[in-house]
């Protein structure tokens, strides 16, 4: 299996950042241009990984809706930091903290309008870690 590790800077605001073309990279230089299981991983209590569309309103769609859904107010048990913070401890049970996609010579299969997106509520920490994992087939 190979694996390598990208540093991603989120900045002070919630965000759905796109990680596609690094994972592209990692999937073509990992696979040789073969077929495999590209897997994605964030090593973070407070962030998730994403197949979504973005660009066309989708990602301020899912910010929405996680907003909705999770609140940033003083409701959350896990009090430390931001206010609200403890809905980022709580938002990898919505959104998994990982993803695995095909690779089929040596390119992701994603659908036409899907990317990879790193999703983070936690504005108390803007650097970010993501484990790329590629398993042949």
């Amino acid at each position: 299996m190979e694996s390598t590790v990208i540093e991603v800077t989120t900045g002070g605001t919630e965000t759905v950042h796109d990680i596609t073309s690094a994972c592209a990279r990692f999937a073509a230089d990992a696979s040789g241009g073969g077929d495999g299981l590209l897997h994605v991983f964030v090593p973070h209590a407070t962030a998730g990984i994403a197949l979504i569309e973005l660009g066309a309103g989708s990602d301020d769609d899912l910010l929405a809706a996680l907003g909705d859904l999770l609140p940033a107010d003083d409701r959350w048990r896990h009090a430390h930091g931001s206010r609200g913070h403890g809905r980022s401890h709580v938002m990898p049970a919505i959104v998994a903290p990982y993803a695995t996609i095909p690779v089929l010579g040596g390119r992701p299969a994603l659908g036409t309008w899907q990317s990879i997106a790193l999703v983070d509520l936690n504005v108390d920490n803007r650097d970010r870690s993501v484990r790329l994992s590629f398993l042949a087939g």
